[in-house]
Order: structure tokens, then C-alpha cells, then sequence
């Protein structure tokens, strides 16, 4: 059954927005799926913040104009689904990258991040990016690393004079 053309709209509508708002997109082509298999994938995507669509090539390519993923265009051809990060840049392609290792049938074309287009073989460095959590305790150390090296300088004087006492008390014992 054809879509209406204000359904177009709202479809087109609907990826735009999420497209605009979203930090990473992995493009893979599904064909030979079953429906059992793409609702796993969808369940996967929504658990992670990850806004999963299949869309109309046409469709997609208006949805994605004059966005950063406009750089996705080349890459619609075919049965596509689209997923957009919405939580961290590489939300997005763990899920992805995670459902390969059961589906094989599921195939990425691209990943694009900040308007640039990458291969599907940069899937694993994306993948791999820390989220938000990881990334401000990675942060937090880095921060906290000379003010602790400071601290140990500052007290340690006091710790050398402490156990030169203890020593020259332990040899008059002796």
C-alpha cells in the first residue's frame, strides 16, 4: 500500500528532527532478515538510546538534508536501516557492531559521525568511543592525578621525619 504524501511528510519530519538532535549514524543494509530478527535489533537500539528506523532511500535523503548526515546520501541504496546515536556518539554502532555477532546477514555501508563519512571498517574504532560516564571518570583522573601527587610531596617530609625517629628509636632498644 502506498504512502500518502502527508505521511511522507510526517516520516520525513520525524527522521529530521531525530537527525538533527543525534551525534553518530550507522547506515546497514538487512536484506534476508526475518521480522523475528529486525524486532531483536529494535529492542537492542531502544535499550541504548538508539533511534532505529528503516526508511524510504528518498524518504531519508530529504530527512537528512541539511543536517551533518547529509554526507550519508551516497549510501542509501538498497534495503537501509538507518540508526541514530541519541545518548553518546557510539551508541549507535555498539549495537550494531554487537548484533553482527549473531546476524550475520546484517551488513554496514557506513558510519558518519560530525559530517564526516566513514567506511563500515571504522565501525570498531566507533564502537570502541567511551560514553559519557567513561569519559568524565577518564576526565576526573586525569584532574585528580597532580593534586594527589602534590599531596603525597607535601606529607611526605613529615612521614621521613617520623620513621628516622622510629629508627633511631628502635637501635637505642636494640
Amino acid at each position: 500500500m502506498p504512502l500518502r504524501l502527508a505521511d511522507k511528510q510526517a516520516i520525513v519530519a520525524e527522521v529530521a528532527e531525530v537527525a538533527a538532535n543525534a551525534y553518530s549514524a550507522v547506515t546497514a543494509e538487512y536484506r534476508g532478515m526475518t521480522v523475528a530478527e529486525m524486532t531483536d535489533l529494535r529492542v537492542q537500539a531502544r535499550k541504548n538510546g538508539v533511534y532505529l528506523r528503516v526508511v524510504r532511500n528518498t524518504l531519508a535523503r530529504r530527512a537528512v538534508a541539511e543536517t551533518e548526515f547529509e554526507c550519508l546520501n551516497e549510501t542509501l541504496t538498497g534495503p537501509v536501516v538507518l540508526a541514530f546515536s541519541q545518548e553518546d556518539p557510539g551508541a549507535a554502532a555498539r549495537v550494531i557492531k554487537e548484533f553482527i555477532k549473531t546476524n550475520k546477514k546484517l551488513l554496514v555501508k557506513s558510519v558518519a559521525i560530525g559530517g564526516q563519512l566513514y567506511s563500515a571498517d571504522e565501525l570498531e574504532r566507533v564502537s570502541k568511543m567511551p560514553t559519557r560516564d567513561e569519559a568524565l571518570s577518564m576526565l576526573m583522573s586525569v584532574m585528580k592525578a597532580p593534586i594527589s601527587k602534590f599531596v603525597r610531596t607535601m606529607a611526605e617530609p613529615h612521614a621521613k621525619l617520623v620513621r628516622t625517629v622510629a629508627a633511631i628509636r628502635d637501635s637505642k632498644a636494640a
